[in-house]
């Protein structure tokens, strides 16, 4: 079986986010769809997460202050706001090969449109590289055990060059299955 899926876990705070933004920044040749997750501060203060597109799009995770029925935690989540952030990505687009999701997490996996968008990437042709929750079930756990992928867990000790070696599995694969576009 051939790994297409490469996935990052770790503690909460490591570095996950800004791993998988540099793996993005290195193989922008590729054209990667996706998006990664930054926290938003008030006065030094985490109050949210916003979701941020690799070209520049921008929407509204979760937040202290907003009121929805999905809670994670003191963070209320804006579950359709992330289905409509989720569809101006187009990640399911045919000639979108690298595909970059930070993160695949208990706040996302509230919505059943991104599980179901998961699962299909995870199943589909493209590379996908994602970041997973250290713990949690049901999904976070099926998404982990799948054969079709590499964990890596990021520590302080490797999180200055697991990035380069996760490029290195990808590169061979991505020209694989760019090759196979064109034959």
């Amino acid at each position: 079986m051939i790994v297409s899926n490469f996935l990052v876990t770790g503690a909460p705070g490591i570095g996950k986010t800004t791993l998988i933004r540099r793996i993005s920044q290195d193989l922008v040749c590729y054209d990667p769809a996706g998006f990664y997750t930054q926290e938003l501060r008030e006065d030094g203060v985490r109050v949210g997460f916003e979701l941020v597109g690799l070209t520049g799009e921008k929407g509204l995770l979760s937040h202290a202050d907003l009121r929805s029925p999905h809670r994670v935690g003191k963070y209320y989540v804006d579950v359709k706001g992330f289905e409509v952030f989720l569809d101006s990505l187009r990640l399911g687009d045919r000639e979108r090969r690298l595909v970059v999701i930070d993160e695949i997490g208990r706040m996302e996996c509230l919505s059943s449109k991104f599980t179901s968008l998961v699962h299909d990437l995870l199943a589909g042709e493209k590379v996908v590289v994602a970041t997973v929750a250290l713990k949690g079930a049901d999904f976070i756990d099926e998404v982990k055990r799948r054969p079709d992928m590499l964990l890596f867990e990021i520590t302080q000790g490797n999180r200055d060059f697991l990035g380069g070696r996760i490029i290195r599995e990808i590169k061979p694969v991505l020209r694989a299955v760019r090759r196979d576009d064109y034959a």
